[in-house]
């Protein structure tokens, strides 16, 4: 399946304004990137750093990238050079790896901090307790290179409604008390929750930013 342009509008019109909606282009070939290029869409989302790497050289220098998947360290600097934002920024560590590698092209990135709250043990990110810990040292008030812009969380992958609700509340908690005990000066905007199957629920309850795939381009490959 190539990008489906009306379920793309017909999503558009269902969110608020405010809400930004990422699609995203994983096992995708360049192919359908170019015909939702060609509509005027310019965020595009990613899993894989190879995948990026290979598709980034054949596709339009004004895309903004924004990776979503996991990250290790020692891949940063193959995204670093063009990369708009890292939407699955899990710790400390990564966010220090990413301050290093922007400062080396004279870039600053935009991040996301994610945030653990589906039951799967497969899905990383920050428990509250850690984030808030480690963002009251202040450390990361120095990097010049890193732009903090909000919040990324993923539901569990279950039918359960409540629980995929009562998870979106909690990033959004965790959101809310960043801007209230951490960013009081320069407040976050960003939550990003929510994907093809749970991006309703996830606008209802605080997102600003959806990543949308199997949706707008069909089953992954």
């Amino acid at each position: 399946m190539a990008f489906d342009y009306a379920q793309y509008q017909s999503i558009k019109e269902r969110i608020k304004e405010k809400v930004c909606l990422v699609p995203v282009t994983k096992t995708k070939p360049v192919s359908a990137i170019e015909a939702a290029y060609a509509q005027g869409i310019r965020d595009f989302g990613e899993n894989y750093v190879q995948e990026l790497r290979d598709k980034q050289p054949l596709l339009p220098a004004d895309i903004r990238w924004h990776f979503i998947g996991h990250l290790q360290s020692n891949k940063v600097k193959y995204i670093a050079p063009y990369v708009y934002m890292i939407q699955s920024v899990d710790s400390a560590s990564l966010l220090q790896e990413i301050q290093k590698q922007a400062k080396k092209h004279n870039r600053v990135i935009r991040v996301l901090l994610q945030v653990h709250v589906a039951q799967e043990e497969t899905k990383f990110g920050w428990n509250a307790d850690e984030l808030f810990g480690w963002l009251s040292g202040g450390d990361w008030k120095t990097w010049e290179n890193v732009s903090i812009q909000g919040v990324m969380g993923m539901a569990s992958f279950v039918e359960d409604r409540q629980q995929i609700q009562e998870e979106f509340d909690e990033v959004y908690r965790c959101f809310d008390r960043l801007n209230r005990e951490i960013f009081t000066d320069t407040p976050l905007t960003i939550v990003s929750m929510g994907m093809s199957g749970d991006w309703e629920l996830a606008v209802q309850r605080g997102s600003t930013l959806i990543r949308i795939g199997s949706a707008l381009f069909g089953a992954r490959n």
